[in-house]
């Protein structure tokens, strides 16, 4: 099985595109900033993986807008501050890298944020 089809097992295709396109990012920063030999740094691995986490735990799922139009803010204020470094650096270079993610990341984020979903 490869990474993507686990990745992707049980996920609505929007929630996996969103990894995806973290995923993308932080390898654009960490290549460019602190590993050229394409192997990711702690460091941006742990955001990498907090990111995941986020993900895995956000109320809204498949409705979900880009991060950051959404209403909830779930991210620690350092890993914000990291994450927010990472996009703001990688975003520009997406087009030229991952120009279908890239654009996808666009329109995903002219979406309406829907209610998050209740728990039971």
């Amino acid at each position: 099985m490869d990474k993507k089809e686990t990745i992707s097992q049980g996920r609505h295709p929007r929630v996996v595109r969103e990894e995806e396109t973290i995923r993308a990012m932080v390898e654009i920063y960490c290549r460019d900033h602190h590993s050229p030999d394409h192997e990711m740094c702690a460091g941006c691995r742990e955001l990498l993986d907090y990111a995941e986490m986020r993900l895995a735990k956000c109320p809204f799922q498949e409705k979900k807008t880009t991060c950051a139009n959404c209403p909830v803010h779930c991210y620690k204020p350092v890993m914000r501050e990291r994450i927010k470094e990472v996009m703001r650096y990688s975003g520009p270079r997406m087009t030229y890298r991952h120009p279908l993610l890239a654009l996808r990341h666009v329109v995903d984020g002219r979406k309406k944020q829907a209610p998050p979903k209740r728990r039971a």
